[in-house]
This record gives C-alpha cells, sequence and structure tokens, in this order.
C-alpha cells in the first residue's frame, strides 16, 4: 500500500513516516511545501503521478491558533482551499483520502464529550477554516475518511508536552490552564490508527460503508492542568524535570484565540466502524517524556 502524505513536517507526517518501516506492506511518500504546495493544483498532479498512491493523507494545516486570528487569509488558503484542491486531485486519481481535522470546530458548550453529529459552532479563524476544509473534503471527493483529533503530541515539533518539560527545567512552579478538557492523544497512537484506517480503505468503492466522519483521540479526558500534571509526575518517576503544577483559570491566562471549555471527543464510532480505539491519554503521555528524555 502506497500513501502520499502531505505535511511532511507536522508531528502526524512525521509519525507515519518512522512507522512506515515497520509495516511491511505500507510505503509512505511524504510531500512538504519544498516540492509540494496543496494549494498548487500542478504540484499536487504531479506528486500524484510520480508517488501513485493507493490512499492520500492530508495531515497538511495552518495550526498556529492565535495567529490565524489576524492571518484569516492564509489559514483559510491552506486549511480549506488546500484541502479541496488534494481531495479533488485524489478523486480524479481514483483513491480515497484521509484528511485530519481537529476539534477546534465545535464552540466547546456541550458538557460531554463531542459525537460526529453534533452540531459544529467554531469560536476561532482556525477552527472555522478546518470547518470548512471538512465540507471542501466531502464535496471534492466521495471516498474520504475525515478524522477529528485533538491536543496531539510527539516527541518532534512543537507541543504542549515538551513544552512543559522545557519549562520544568527553568522554573521552580508551572501555572496552568486547569477549566478546559479534551482528549490528550500521542501522535505515534493516532498515526497507529490512522495506518489501519488507510488498509481498510485502499481499494473500495463509493458504496463502501465506512466512508465519512469519524473522531480519533487518546481515551479519556482531563485538563491541561491534569496533563501536565501527569508529564511532571512521569518526568520525575523517570529522573527529569519536575516541578509542582498549579491550576489557573482560562481568564488567568487570555489567547488571541478562544479556547472551548470542553473540546473532549468520543470516538465510540471509530471503534464500532473500524475496530479501532487509542490507548489511555495517560499511556501516551508516558511514552512520549520517556521518549523525550531519552533524546536529551
Amino acid at each position: 500500500m502506497r500513501l502520499l502524505i502531505a505535511g511532511w513536517q507536522g508531528q502526524v507526517a512525521r509519525g507515519l513516516v518512522e512507522m512506515a518501516p515497520g509495516a511491511p506492506d505500507v510505503t509512505a511518500c511524504t510531500v512538504g511545501r519544498a516540492a509540494v504546495d496543496i494549494c498548487e493544483a500542478k504540484t499536487i498532479e504531479r506528486a500524484m503521478v510520480q508517488t501513485r498512491p493507493d490512499v492520500v493523507i492530508n495531515s497538511a494545516a495552518y495550526t498556529a491558533v492565535d495567529k490565524a486570528e489576524s492571518d484569516q487569509q492564509q489559514a483559510f488558503r491552506m486549511n480549506r482551499d488546500g484541502a479541496g484542491a488534494l481531495a479533488a486531485a485524489a478523486a480524479r486519481a481514483g483513491v480515497p483520502i484521509i484528511h485530519i481535522s481537529t476539534d477546534y470546530v465545535f464552540d466547546g458548550t456541550k458538557p460531554t464529550p463531542y459525537v460526529e453529529d453534533d452540531a459544529t459552532g467554531p469560536v476561532t479563524v482556525f477552527g472555522k477554516s478546518k470547518l470548512e476544509g471538512e465540507d471542501a473534503v466531502r464535496a471534492a471527493n466521495p471516498r474520504h475518511v475525515i478524522v477529528r483529533t485533538a491536543w496531539v503530541h510527539s516527541p518532534g515539533g512543537n507541543n504542549f508536552v515538551k513544552t512543559m518539560l522545557r519549562l520544568a527545567g527553568e522554573h521552580d512552579e508551572l501555572r496552568v490552564v486547569g477549566d478546559q478538557s479534551g482528549n490528550p492523544t500521542y501522535a505515534p497512537h493516532l498515526c497507529s490508527a490512522i495506518l489501519e484506517i488507510a488498509r481498510q480503505v485502499a481499494g473500495k468503492a463509493e458504496d463502501f460503508s465506512s466512508w465519512g466522519m469519524y473522531h480519533a483521540a487518546g481515551t479519556g479526558v482531563t485538563t491541561w492542568h491534569g496533563l501536565a500534571s501527569e508529564v511532571m509526575a512521569v518526568s520525575g518517576k523517570l529522573g527529569g524535570p519536575s516541578v509542582p503544577v498549579q491550576a489557573i483559570t482560562t481568564a488567568d491566562y487570555p489567547t488571541p484565540a478562544r479556547r472551548p471549555v470542553n473540546s473532549a471527543l468520543d470516538c465510540t464510532k471509530l471503534q464500532s466502524m473500524f475496530g479501532i480505539t487509542l490507548p489511555d491519554w495517560q499511556d501516551g503521555a508516558e511514552a512520549c517524556v520517556r521518549r523525550l528524555l531519552e533524546a536529551e
């Protein structure tokens, strides 16, 4: 199975490439803006011809949530227009697309985890651009699986877990928001799920019953404070930096883009249709911290 993965610098793309050598049935071909701009049809078509993929995976995105508030044009260009162009190219080649989306498509007011058909209502430019990207993918290619995920972290790239470990080495105490809830998701766990989805959808026809929208995130719900506390506990156990973590409110840490109070995702449908359940978020946090400390 040949995969064309857009977004080669991102955490998901890196994870997929890292896993590919251990999966004998998978060949991963990554493309980034140095070679392919997903907003430019000609470069997309060239990549499709060169790689001849069985499945296209779109992990390319404008993910600077706060910056997007003042850079709306570029956020929509990549998250909506680029996503649609890539999905259309996959459709012309007769192959399915797996598109990565986000919990930010919801407004965060629901008191329980969101299911796939809950009403959306993004409150940020990033969330709005990703929601319109979902619509663009759906319209361009009927053979699609859209995967919403949340709070992704990994040993590579910039993410919350890496930041917490760095700050723990610089401060005697951390102050972390404790009134926002979600599912921390370890990128390699997410990538394993995406590879399994790709295996199941490769070569399937338009009438395949599992096309559509899915939530895929770490099992269990916590707050940013809860995740930071877990990171400190694991790091301390492994001999790394560990400091107390004080819970603060969202009002104590204002940002240009308003974060959802609750962005927890219900992933039952993923298990029902594909037989996939991601590990507990604590397992992912421990694995991430362990690899980061080993790298040091």
